[in-house]
């Protein structure tokens, strides 16, 4: 049985990197007992693939992982079991079997939305409604938003305009923040920061990373019949 399972993260489990997540589920999946599958042949592993990397830093409430598992109690009784064995920073909150044709996570992402705002001691260099006027003027109004994304191999010059779903100037702790809607995956990847970063630019200031906190809110995949992006766990059904 193919089982999808959704956490968060927060506090200072948001410095743990990606590996180091998946070894720590990896003996999660050991304290609580869970039947997974394992890998055949001479070094046999947790058959377990995560959806969209977090950065390192960044704090979540939608990241994703598969696992296959030989048999399983009820999505509720799943969740209270893993969740017993958890440190303070990272919580299960949803547990869904999935059809056996399902694609794996990681291959279906397709956009994942985020808030971005400004960290206590932060100077924010507009208002709310100064930031709306000029994201309009740069970003919403126009046909296209270029930049130069560089890799450790090239650089390219990437239209950023069809692959930001959704941009918005919002009001989080009585300063200015930002909700974003990014194209995610293996294809098109744009990271929050790549986006703010580029507006700081093209409005001639300096972006200083320390002072903006990035919160990614969930992770989505196109649904087949309906064509339209869903949350990944939408995909599967719970287990009763």
């Amino acid at each position: 049985m193919k089982i999808r399972i959704k956490f968060r993260k927060w506090g200072s489990m948001k410095f743990i990197g990606h590996l180091d997540m998946m070894r720590y589920f990896q003996k999660v999946m050991r304290r609580a007992d869970v039947d997974i599958r394992y890998s055949e042949g001479f070094s046999p592993h947790q058959i377990m693939s995560f959806a969209a990397p977090l950065g390192v830093g960044i704090t979540s409430d939608g990241e994703y992982f598969d696992i296959e598992v030989h048999s399983t109690k009820s999505s509720d009784e799943m969740i209270k079991d893993l969740n017993a064995t958890m440190v303070d920073g990272v919580e299960i909150t949803g547990y869904v079997a999935l059809p056996d044709n399902a694609k794996p996570a990681m291959s279906i992402v397709a956009a994942a939305d985020y808030v971005l705002s400004y960290k206590e001691g932060y100077e924010c260099p507009f208002t709310l409604e100064e930031w709306k006027s000029k994201v309009e003027e740069l970003f919403t109004s126009q046909k296209s938003f270029n930049i130069i994304k560089k890799t450790k191999k090239s650089e390219r010059e990437v239209d950023l305009k069809p692959l930001v779903y959704a941009f918005d100037v919002i009001e989080q702790d009585s300063k200015p923040a930002f909700y974003i809607n990014v194209s995610t995956g293996s294809v098109d990847n744009i990271k929050p920061e790549l986006l703010l970063t580029s507006i700081y630019e093209k409005l001639g200031l300096e972006y200083n990373e320390s002072a903006i906190a990035i919160h990614r809110k969930d992770v989505y995949a196109v649904d087949e019949k309906s064509g339209k992006r869903v949350s990944l766990l939408d995909l599967g059904e719970e287990i009763v």
